[in-house]
């Protein structure tokens, strides 16, 4: 796989940023916090960025769902420490956009994480409504 850019390993450039803490469950056999595990933390950092953007999908009859999650482990994350999660809009389109990730400990990157998300509802595929799409303009990424 190959290495994430480097703009990506900073946190500065996430608008949205969560801490979460490690589990002693979280650890595999070799003492470092395993794929799974940090597969969930970036999950949580992602809920809880969706709920910043304001307003729940059923709000409007819409749910949303994960299409692709392809996630980079670049470093051993360790517990106990706290895992800080930068999050941030990538790619908006019309009905789909990316969240991009990047979990740090200790001011290392330590894995990156991007999830494509769709709009769906009961006739199928939904546009994204302007509140959505300003609050997502104002979550960008800010590359250099």
């Amino acid at each position: 796989m190959a290495k994430p850019e480097p703009w990506r390993l900073s946190l500065d450039i996430y608008p949205f940023i969560s801490t979460i803490e490690t589990r002693y469950q979280d650890l595999d056999i070799m003492g470092h916090v395993n794929n799974v595990a940090m597969a969930g933390i970036f999950e949580t950092a992602r809920v809880r960025f969706h709920r910043h953007l304001g307003r729940h999908p059923h709000d409007s009859g819409v749910r949303w769902l994960i299409a692709a999650v392809s996630l980079n482990y670049l470093q051993e994350a360790h517990y106990p420490q706290e895992v800080t999660v930068g999050c941030a809009i990538d790619r908006i389109g019309t009905t789909s956009w990316t969240v991009t990730s990047a979990a740090f400990q200790h001011g290392e990157c330590v894995a990156t994480c991007d999830t494509v998300v769709v709009t769906h509802g009961p006739e199928g595929r939904r546009n994204i409504d302007d509140f959505l799409r300003e609050a997502m303009d104002a979550n960008a990424i800010h590359r250099p």
